[in-house]
């Protein structure tokens, strides 16, 4: 089924939108799901605030185009085969569904992502973006150590004292 010039406009027009608010985008490659799997993999995405669409490449790459404020061109070269978008509040969400589904699946393919602008291409990042951190949880651990005893926080610099040492003397003899 074909879809009319005005149909792909308005398809291109809400995509367009969808980008522009959302900062984290997996594409993935799901075909070959039967319809009980794929309806299981929307369940879990939407338990998990993801939203699932299955996007022509032509139409979603036209809308990447239009968003100026985004970089997409590093996702350009995954637009190819089969395409569902998945967007989501939390960097890691998508990836760690994925991981989860993947127990049993062979798909959903990870193709590229693109988080807080960040390019992930390939299905073997997979496992770094399921371990990616939320701004919040980072605040959340910065917060943890100020808040620990001066001790904890000598030692956890000590052990992390010889990259820092190393990145000071670094710059300081770049400074000469």
């Amino acid at each position: 089924m074909s879809m009319t010039r005005e149909q792909k406009a308005q398809v291109i027009d809400d995509l367009t939108a969808l980008l522009e608010e959302s900062n984290i985008l997996y594409l993935t490659d799901i075909e070959g799901l039967d319809s009980a799997k794929t309806t299981e993999l929307r369940r879990q995405c939407f338990r998990g605030d993801i939203s699932v669409k299955v996007v022509k490449n032509t139409l979603l790459r036209k809308a990447m185009e239009r968003v100026e404020a985004k970089e997409f061109d590093g996702l350009y070269d995954s637009l190819k085969g089969n395409t569902a978008i998945m967007m989501a509040e939390r960097g890691n969400a998508p990836a760690k569904v994925i991981e989860n589904f993947r127990k049993k699946s062979d798909k959903p393919i990870l193709k590229a992502a693109w988080v807080d602008q960040a390019v992930f291409v390939g299905d073997d990042q997979l496992n770094a973006l399921s371990n990616l951190k939320s701004k919040e949880e980072l605040v959340g651990e910065i917060i943890g150590l100020l808040q620990s005893p001066l001790k904890t926080v000598v030692s956890q610099l000590q052990t992390g004292g010889q990259k820092i040492a190393g990145i000071v003397k670094t710059l300081s003899e770049r400074e000469n």
